[in-house]
């Protein structure tokens, strides 16, 4: 006879919750939590670029005047850089959003120690303490 696995239940956010340090770290509660707000940002970024691209395409950057020519051009390129900006982001997110299914999210990649909740939920991608962020930040200042 096969074996049947139990679907996981699914974890419901109530509404206005916010995560604090008082309560369990990393509950099923503030997992999903974290988890819903990261693929809210991802889908953001998402919406982002395709306007980007599409602002893109229909652009022409040539035109008879050359100073119009040379702002269009550069409006070109930092939408361009605006775009890989979000790219980036968005592998982070993505990244972060492994760590929840995996179990390692919201502790410090240099520690191991729980990050603080208000740091995570204002940063929800940080991979480490403001105490160890401040140590990296300061290492490679002596570095530079």
């Amino acid at each position: 006879m096969a074996k049947r696995t139990k679907k996981p239940k699914k974890v419901v956010v109530p509404e206005g919750y916010k995560p604090t340090d008082k309560e369990d770290f990393m509950s099923p509660v503030m997992k999903e939590y974290f988890k819903l707000k990261l693929l809210e940002w991802r889908a953001d970024i998402d919406r982002q670029t395709k306007e980007t691209v599409e602002k893109l395409q229909g652009e022409n950057v040539s035109h008879p005047d050359p100073a119009d020519t040379a702002v269009a051009t550069a409006d070109y390129q930092l939408e361009l850089r605006t775009r890989d900006r979000l790219r980036k982001l968005g592998k982070k997110i993505d990244k972060a959003l492994a760590r929840i299914e995996d179990g390692t999210y919201g502790y410090c990649d240099e520690t191991g120690d729980p990050i603080r909740v208000g740091r995570l939920d204002a940063r929800p991608i940080a991979t480490m303490s403001i105490e160890a962020q401040e140590m990296h930040e300061r290492g490679e200042r002596t570095r530079a």
